[in-house]
């Protein structure tokens, strides 16, 4: 029935804007940031004060 097209339209339209909200989320969060670890000992200015 050509009535019932608008209905079919705006599920479909529902279906694939919920297939690639889906689709961005999954790829979001499946990226891992490599984390930075400096292995070199952190250096400390160390002052001498002569009063």
């Amino acid at each position: 029935m050509p009535q019932m097209a608008p209905l079919n339209w705006l599920s479909l339209f529902f279906y694939f804007l919920m297939i690639f909200v889906m689709f961005n989320v999954i790829n979001y969060y499946s990226f891992m940031y490599k984390i930075k670890t400096s292995k070199k000992n952190k250096k400390f200015i160390k002052y001498n004060w002569k009063w």
